[in-house]
């Protein structure tokens, strides 16, 4: 009883961290493209005249589409096109449920590990809910029988796929230095040393992996400059015949794969929670140093660390979206099969190289 008690605290407090992080997203997005532009941003919405540098203006956007009328095209599929946002948003939330986001945390008798799920499959089971999404946008652009949702449909369609194939084979190195599909313990060989100082992160041991997981995992979210399916300024895209809160799941769904992103980065590429030199029993310095901690801080410590990875990396993802152009669909494509995939495979086969010498 307690154990599920505990589970189900620990999913609770992950969707609502969740949500609330990907709403405060949405000011984070139009904040940093007016910074980038010289502009203020959003700054209009206000409670009894308190503004709140525009955090107000995410309350202001959910209210605006709660409002706003639910329209399903006279011609469209009424059932699957009220699917297509749920399959969108749903993969987004259930992904987090493998990643780590602490360590162990022992109150008395307790062991809390800061994770809903160790499955020993993990990134198979990120790979593969990862790639729900794509059904949300296809069903999205068809049931909608307008031919400029069925373009955007039609492109999601191919450009998820496509890179899906690049998503998986970057990951491939990750999987044979660390001999293992679960994130969890992937987390804690990334705290072991390498030539006795230098925390063992998958940047590390993969750069050339974590070059190829960005770009690809980026596709995956269809942002800038991977944003064809919408292409709000020549096809509209897969929504466009959405209206009200489904076009708000298909905006929320964007910015909670953001954040899934950027975990991912932090677990396999950064060391996930870790700090660098941080033990369970506290700080140990290389050069002989060592700062005894609670249990109790050290979990804290590292759950902030978790979270300041995510915020650096969203705000990255942000950057690049506010800096770069769309690339064209061929140029896109071309990305992919000819630029992504075969550097992924040279570096699995690298890799293997490697290893075999050094285990010889």
């Amino acid at each position: 009883m307690l154990e599920t008690i505990i589970l189900l605290a620990k999913i609770w407090a992950v969707l609502l961290t969740l949500v609330s992080l990907a709403g405060l997203m949405t000011w984070v997005e139009r904040k940093e493209s007016a910074i980038m532009q010289d502009r203020l941003g959003a700054n209009r919405a206000d409670i009894l005249g308190f503004r709140v540098i525009g955090l107000f203006q995410v309350m202001a956007d959910g209210l605006k589409m709660f409002f706003k009328e639910d329209f399903v095209p006279p011609t469209g599929h009424r059932l699957l096109h009220t699917l297509g946002p749920i399959l969108a948003f749903f993969p987004a939330l259930v992904t987090f449920a493998v990643i780590p986001f602490g360590s162990t945390l022992y109150l008395g008798s307790l062991v809390i590990p800061l994770q809903i799920a160790q499955l020993n499959i993990g990134i198979l089971y990120l790979l593969v809910f990862g790639s729900f999404s794509f059904y949300g946008v296809v069903l999205a652009g068809w049931s909608s029988n307008n031919k400029y949702s069925m373009l955007g449909g039609l492109r999601a369609a191919a450009q998820l796929i496509s890179y899906e194939v690049c998503l998986g084979t970057s990951l491939v190195g990750i999987l044979m230095i660390y001999g293992t599909l679960q994130l969890n313990v992937i987390v804690d060989h990334q705290n072991q040393l390498l030539f006795g100082f230098l925390p063992a992160w998958g940047i590390f041991l993969q750069p050339l992996g974590f070059l190829l997981f960005l770009p690809a995992a980026m596709a995956e979210t269809k942002r800038v400059p991977f944003d064809l399916p919408e292409g709000e300024s020549e096809i509209i895209g897969y929504y466009t015949e959405y209206s009200g809160l489904k076009f708000g799941l298909f905006y929320f769904a964007e910015f909670m794969e953001i954040l899934v992103v950027s975990a991912l980065i932090a677990t396999l590429f950064f060391g996930g929670y870790h700090l660098p030199w941080l033990y369970e029993e506290g700080f140990h310095f290389p050069w002989g140093g060592a700062w005894d901690l609670p249990n109790v801080v050290v979990a804290m410590i590292r759950l902030a660390t978790f979270f300041v990875k995510i915020a650096f990396f969203a705000w990255l993802q942000v950057l690049i979206r506010w800096t770069l152009p769309r690339f064209r669909y061929d140029q896109m494509m071309r990305l992919c099969w000819k630029g992504i995939l075969p550097l992924a495979v040279l570096n699995i086969l690298v890799t293997g190289l490697i290893l075999l010498l050094v285990n010889r």
